[in-house]
């Protein structure tokens, strides 16, 4: 993709970035410690976003269906905030994820007249969430439900990229996520027992699954 084909992009992700605390704010059921808004934050945040579009922008520049990744990406953004701030998912925000995602692929592959794609999806959406339903009900499991739907919701994007973006996209959270939670008990900053939240590295590894792809 051609800087000037990318600007409009990163400016959107940046607009997006600038919105995503205050969404996020209406979906935060627990009470968070009243921060001062700073230009740094607000800074952080769009900058945060731009990176994220600006990566799908140059990596799936060619496909119809940057569009819709580009709009789950724009939910994530929300989701993770959300989850970071009081360890849940909402349903409706996992819900418009969802539905951005299966009717954009859909127009997306009626567009292109290619229904592999679409399929690949679907089957990505079963995959995820199978498996991690059967992540969920292993004994001593930390992994909520929000989190299993979240999962199904990613396959969707990801099935469409074909294999082994799908399976990078269900292995590489974990990683993140485990290197993490080692690093922060190294670092004494948790215990054992502290719940952290999966759905940023859900959507970080996804966002680098279809990096790669």
């Amino acid at each position: 993709m051609s800087a000037t084909a990318l600007v409009p992009v990163v400016l959107l992700g940046a607009l997006v970035g600038l919105v995503v605390p205050r969404l996020a704010r209406c979906f935060t059921t627990a009470p968070i410690r009243p921060r001062p808004r700073s230009a740094a934050g607000a800074w952080l945040s769009a900058s945060l976003a731009a990176a994220v579009f600006a990566g799908l922008a140059v990596a799936r520049h060619d496909d119809p269906a940057l569009p819709v990744f580009l709009a789950v990406a724009a939910v994530g953004l929300v989701l993770a905030r959300v989850d970071l701030a009081c360890l849940r998912l909402p349903d409706p925000l996992v819900l418009a994820a969802g539905v951005l995602a299966l009717g954009g692929l859909t127009a997306a592959a009626m567009l292109s007249s290619e229904v592999a794609p679409l399929l690949g999806a679907l089957a990505g959406a079963a995959v995820a969430g199978v498996a991690h339903v059967l992540l969920a009900v292993l004994p001593g499991s930390r992994l909520g439900f929000g989190d299993v739907k979240l999962a199904a919701v990613l396959g969707l994007p990801l099935g469409w990229l074909g294999r082994d973006a799908l399976i990078v996209g269900l292995v590489l959270p974990h990683l993140l996520h485990g290197g993490l939670v080692l690093g922060l008990l190294a670092a004494g900053r948790v215990r054992r027992d502290t719940l952290l939240p999966l759905g940023p590295a859900l959507l970080a590894g996804a966002w680098l699954a279809v990096l790669q792809a």
